[in-house]
């Protein structure tokens, strides 16, 4: 495994961003190891939930997962408000960075992420094939 490290600067979109990243360098498989930051805009869709949550305000990123190729990303994060309570969920397009996002991404070069149906759960799901 190889590790990158990326920093996001304000008002860019962590998803955005990542994806970007992910398909300019023609990344077949990788994933988040760790993220540090903070963010003013939150878009996130919950658990079995067809709507999207978004939160304004100051928020910091206590927790950044998920699998990365460039045939498609998957992304969950939980974040805390001032007080500390804590939401997560499936990240959407729209999480704003406020002052930073500090993340490291494994890039795993023997392996190939597809996004692929699944009759049993009805969503694109992760694939798994040895890189050629």
């Amino acid at each position: 495994m190889n590790a990158v490290a990326l920093r996001l600067k304000p008002q860019q979109d962590l998803k955005i961003e990542l994806d970007r990243f992910i398909q300019e360098q023609c990344v077949d498989a990788a994933c988040i190891l760790t993220c540090v930051g903070s963010l003013t805009q939150v878009k996130l869709r919950f658990a079995n939930q067809a709507n999207a949550a978004v939160y304004q305000g100051h928020f910091e990123i206590v927790s950044l997962v998920g699998v990365m190729s460039q045939h498609g990303s998957h992304y969950h994060m939980a974040i805390a408000d001032k007080m500390g309570c804590v939401r997560g969920g499936h990240v959407l397009p729209g999480c704003l960075v406020y002052t930073t996002a500090e993340i490291i991404v494994g890039i795993l070069p023997h392996l190939k992420f597809q996004r692929e149906y699944d009759q049993m759960t009805g969503y694109n799901e992760l694939a798994i094939y040895p890189s050629n």
